[in-house]
This record gives C-alpha cells, sequence and structure tokens, in this order.
C-alpha cells in the first residue's frame, strides 16, 4: 500500500469531518424520529459526496461501498468502505462520540483504514504489514493478562434487532459484566476498535459484524491485536460475529462469549 494512496484517503477523510463539522452543533435537539433521520440522511450525503469523488479519484479501479449496515461475502477486487458518520446519532444528539471510517478491502482483507474523530482531533490510520497510528505515533494494544482489569465494550451495529439477538447481547453483557472491569455499550463501534487499538480499551466484540468495520478491525490487527470469530478463526467481512482484543485477554473473554 503506497504512502501516496494513504495520504490521498487521510486528505479526503479530513476535508470530509470538515464539512460534517460545520453541520455538527452540541446544540443540536431532533424534535422527533423524522427530524433525526432526516438530519442523520442529511450528515451520510454530505460526507459522501466529499469522500467518494476524492477516493475515486485516488484510486479509479477500486468498487464503492457506503451502505454502513451491509454485510456478507464480498466480491474480488478492491472496494472502498465507506462508514460516512460512524455514531451519526450521537452527533444529531450533540454528542462529540462520531467519527468518519474509510477501509479499502482487497479481495476481502482490509489492507488501508483511516478513522478520524473531528471533534477530539484523532486520526487513526493503517496499513497492511504498516502498523497503525493515532495522529502519526504508533499504537500498540494494552498488556493485560486478566479479565478482571479490562475495559470492555461493544454496541449496536444497525438498527431493527430481532428479540433474539437482543437477547443474546443482553446474556453476553451480563456475562461479560460479571467478569471484566467495566463495560461500555456504545456506538461508534469503529470508535470503539480504535481505542482497542489504542490500549485505551481492551475487549470489543460484536453479535451482528457489518463490513464497514473492516477500517477497526484492521486497526486492532495492526496494533498488535487478536480478532477472530466466536469459534476462534480470523475475521472476515462475512463473519457473523467476532471478537477483538489484546492478545492477554482474548481466550479469557471468548471463554465467557461462548458458554
Amino acid at each position: 500500500m503506497t504512502q501516496e494512496l494513504l495520504s490521498a484517503t487521510v486528505a479526503a477523510v479530513c476535508h470530509a469531518g470538515s464539512r460534517m463539522a460545520t453541520r455538527y452543533s452540541t446544540e443540536s435537539r431532533q424534535p422527533g424520529l423524522p427530524e433525526l433521520l432526516a438530519s442523520l440522511r442529511a450528515n451520510d450525503a454530505a460526507v459522501v459526496d466529499i469522500l467518494r469523488p476524492a477516493l475515486t479519484a485516488a484510486l479509479p479501479s477500486a468498487g464503492w461501498l457506503n451502505d454502513e449496515h451491509g454485510s456478507g461475502p464480498m466480491a474480488a477486487g478492491e472496494w472502498w468502505l465507506i462508514d460516512a458518520v460512524g455514531g451519526n446519532v450521537n452527533a444529531v444528539h450533540g454528542m462529540p462520540d462520531w467519527n468518519i471510517g474509510v477501509s479499502l478491502v482487497r479481495d476481502g482483507r482490509p489492507v488501508l483504514a483511516v478513522v478520524y474523530a473531528p471533534v477530539p482531533d484523532e486520526m487513526f490510520t493503517a496499513t497492511e504489514g504498516g502498523g497503525a497510528f493515532l495522529n502519526g505515533v504508533p499504537l500498540r494494544v494494552s498488556a493485560k493478562t486478566s479479565l478482571d482489569a479490562v475495559l470492555a465494550g461493544t454496541g449496536q451495529a444497525q438498527p431493527g434487532h430481532d428479540p433474539d439477538l437482543a437477547e443474546r447481547t443482553g446474556s453476553a453483557l451480563t456475562a461479560m459484566l460479571n467478569s471484566a472491569l467495566c463495560v461500555q455499550v456504545s456506538v461508534p463501534v469503529t470508535g470503539q476498535l480504535a481505542q482497542v487499538a489504542a490500549g485505551r480499551m481492551d475487549v470489543h466484540w460484536q453479535f451482528d459484524n457489518v463490513r464497514s468495520h473492516a477500517a477497526g478491525v484492521l486497526l486492532v490487527q495492526e496494533a498488535g491485536g487478536v480478532v477472530t470469530d466466536l469459534e476462534g478463526k480470523p475475521w472476515e467481512p462475512a463473519t457473523t460475529s467476532y471478537l477483538a482484543a489484546a492478545p492477554g485477554v482474548h481466550a479469557a473473554a471468548l471463554d465467557v462469549l461462548t458458554r
């Protein structure tokens, strides 16, 4: 992966972040669901209007997928995967925890990731085999070896969960609450994965994987973390559930989630 392509992607994401920042306000208070949904769509559109032409120019041969809730297998070749505004629901409620996420996937394998959180001005980047960075500083996952010291997290990848998935999530949350120091349930999911890569969190699990999580997955992998499905097999875009964790606690967390 060339430095030129990474630089072009970072520039595009920065530009999109600046556009989104002009739309964001801590005073935002939507009166109801129709207005909230309209704001979500408008935010996504504003970001995509920046990203699509810039990324297409940077790598014209790559396909384009900006369905943040898309799941399942991917066709061969190179694809831009876009999570236009991760944590968009936070942004439209005036909260600061949201980001712009982009990954490049080649033949089902993430090879480049850029995740930018404009409010704290944190730029996470990773390339396959090239490491993970936060504002240019190398990242490393935590060195913890015991779940009783772990900050774990999960989140809602997409709306409209069926009751069985909600029940499964609740059961896993209870199990992890009984094992870990602290558990967070929040969005954006890619933001949590970035925190695992940075060693600020130690464990993140997801029962409804979507392809746009690929950016966060690569960040964790390149920072020395372990990302598998809940059978312990390597993560791939079509994986339905996954666990991303520091190596010293991955096995113990996997045991908790699969009891």
